[in-house]
């Protein structure tokens, strides 16, 4: 028998003052049995630094859609976010799909030595933004996870303070491209 996934419910409460974006979003997020607290938190930190009315959670680890995505309304892809390391195959494929990609690695020395391989593949993609998360302040929010949370998140220049319950998080998304 497979093993299903567990949902965790989320009210998000954002206020990005770098976008001018300011709002609550009800989100139900099913964590696979494979995928761990921190790869679900970076999902909800990915999804509080690109919240846009039509963003959504993408199926899961093994379907051929990202982590998160928004589609307009004729369906065409907008925004493509993927996490991890993804493949340099995988990020061009996305970037012939949408018109904005954005990776977030998240592992620390491992993304250092991932980006290092495949940084200078990927220099002439000019739709492709990719990010480093500090994998310690990541392992604060996965240590701050419950069943249903409460999460408000303050955006300033480029900066994002994340409230957990009692926990507060700073993280600080690192460019890389």
């Amino acid at each position: 028998m497979a093993l299903k996934a567990t949902i965790f419910k989320a009210r998000l409460n954002i206020a990005d003052m770098d976008r001018q974006y300011y709002a609550e979003h009800n989100l139900t997020i099913a964590r696979h049995p494979s995928e761990t607290d921190i790869r679900m938190m970076v999902r909800l930190a990915a999804f509080a630094f690109n919240a846009e009315e039509f963003l959504e959670f993408g199926k899961g680890l093994s379907d051929d859609e990202p982590a998160l995505w928004a589609k307009d309304l004729t369906g065409e892809v907008q925004t493509w976010i993927e996490l991890g390391q993804p493949d340099e195959r995988d990020i061009r494929r996305a970037c012939g799909r949408a018109r904005k990609v954005v990776v977030y690695c998240y592992s620390g020395n491992s993304a250092g030595i991932w980006w290092q391989g495949i940084m200078n593949k990927l220099h002439g993609l000019s739709n492709l933004s990719v990010y480093e998360l500090d994998p310690e302040a990541v392992q604060a929010l996965a240590d701050a996870v419950e069943r249903s949370m409460d999460v408000q998140v303050s955006i300033q220049d480029g900066e994002a303070l994340f409230s957990v319950d009692d926990a507060s998080i700073t993280l600080v998304p690192k460019r890389l491209l």
